[in-house]
């Protein structure tokens, strides 16, 4: 697939004296971060104690102050993932045969996989991502272009959530503090959410077909470039994973998943 030469102002926004060192995780190439984060999860799929994952967990947090991600956005985005992180751990305590050590490095374990992810996520434009997944990791550009779409989509649907909250007050649909009629208006909003999503959905594909996406080797509007701090990104996370192993092995705590 040919390629065209990088934009100056493209190839600027990743140069490391641009941002300073608190958006430096926003400039890695998107392929990076997913391939790092990627890393982390399969390394951390086959253990259970909670040093293992606590290191990975730590790490992780050190990244956080040089993603350039408000403290707004990472509540958001991560609040749902801590409280399934201690769902898991709640239901280990309870129901678990490893006792309390086991439920803190299920709850553990949880959080220091979705951390890299979330992160990954919050840094990377949707447009950069569809760039690299194409050019560095050779994905076949009609998956590509749908997970752009896909992720393009996310706000037109929260959009379309607000406007149907919004038009179901103005027609005085209120559950007025009964439960049974607040799920009947929220599964109401989720049908009609998910059919204008499906429709959305097949007029995008219609157009992107009628464009030829995904028939051919196309030339890129924009060039994804990758530098030795892209490498050094996917090399820290393997010795991470290493390094969080060898601790656990060294302090007698590491568990195996199927041991």
């Amino acid at each position: 697939m040919s390629t065209v030469a990088p934009r100056d102002d493209i190839v600027a926004e990743r140069e490391p004296s641009v941002g300073g060192a608190r958006t430096w995780l926003r400039r890695v190439n998107p392929a990076a971060k997913l391939l790092a984060a990627l890393i982390m999860a399969f390394g951390l799929l086959v253990v259970v104690d909670p040093v293992t994952g606590g290191v990975a967990l730590a790490a992780g947090l050190a990244l956080v102050p040089f993603s350039g991600v408000g403290r707004r956005t990472l509540l958001l985005v991560g609040v749902p993932f801590l409280v399934m992180g201690l769902s898991s751990g709640v239901v280990n305590l309870l129901f678990g045969e490893e006792g309390a050590l086991g439920a803190l490095g299920a709850a553990i374990r949880v959080m220091a996989i979705a951390l890299p992810g979330v992160l990954a996520g919050v840094t990377t434009d949707p447009t950069d991502l569809a760039d690299a997944l194409v050019q560095r990791l050779r994905v076949p550009e009609r998956p590509a272009l749908g997970a752009l779409a896909a992720l393009r989509l996310v706000p037109l649907l929260a959009g379309q959530w607000r406007t149907l909250t919004l038009a179901r007050r103005a027609r005085g649909l209120d559950a007025g503090g009964n439960p049974v009629t607040a799920a009947a208006i929220f599964a109401g909003k989720v049908f009609a959410l998910l059919v204008r999503s499906i429709r959305t959905g097949t007029l995008l594909a219609t157009a992107m077909e009628a464009r030829a996406f995904g028939t051919g080797p196309r030339t890129q509007a924009r060039n994804s470039p990758w530098g030795n701090g892209d490498t050094a990104v996917v090399a820290g996370a393997v010795l991470v994973v290493a390094a969080a192993h060898g601790t656990s092995l060294a302090v007698g705590t590491w568990t195996p998943l199927f041991g």
